[in-house]
């Protein structure tokens, strides 16, 4: 990953890290049913003023990849309690799989909890996301059972943790 910095997006990269999301969950099937979603996750400008967001960029300046950390209470956060945060929207360009860019932005989002102070990671995660699962059990993360949750009757999230 030597040629992949992660770094906040500059405003000229938020359209491109909108689209990066948009098409990673369009792609895998994870927009179907979700009517407005698209626009949440495209939306870049808004989740920098409310959540700190990393991108994943080449050595050409391309966007690969994005992640939103969030703290509790704040407007982006679903399951994290006090002396936690929470990542979501995790997503990887379709180009760009397999290089270890969804790696790289979940170990920033480590690195950045324990920056902070904070002593756990959580998230939810689409029931389907098997991939994305593999990899956080692959880098420690454990199954958090009792935050699964469902935001919509179709929809459902599975929760985990890791402490950092």
């Amino acid at each position: 990953m030597g040629d992949v910095e992660i770094r906040p997006p500059r405003p000229e990269e938020f359209a491109a890290a909108g689209e990066v999301t948009v098409r990673a969950y369009d792609v895998d099937g994870h927009l179907a049913g979700d009517v407005g979603y698209d626009t949440q996750l495209r939306d870049i400008a808004r989740r920098v003023e409310q959540a700190e967001v990393l991108v994943a960029v080449d050595g050409l300046g391309d966007v690969l990849g994005t992640v939103t950390v969030v703290r509790p209470g704040s407007p982006y956060a679903e399951i994290s309690r006090p002396g936690e945060i929470e990542f979501r929207m995790l997503a990887v360009a379709p180009s760009a799989r397999g290089r270890g860019v969804g790696e790289a932005l979940t170990r920033a989002v480590l690195d950045r909890a324990r920056a902070l102070g904070v002593r756990k990671v959580v998230l939810s995660s689409l029931d389907g996301m098997h991939s994305a699962h593999r990899l956080y059990e692959r880098l420690g993360f454990a199954r958090l059972a009792e935050r699964d949750w469902r935001p919509f009757p179709h929809i459902s999230l599975i929760a985990y943790q890791i402490d950092v």
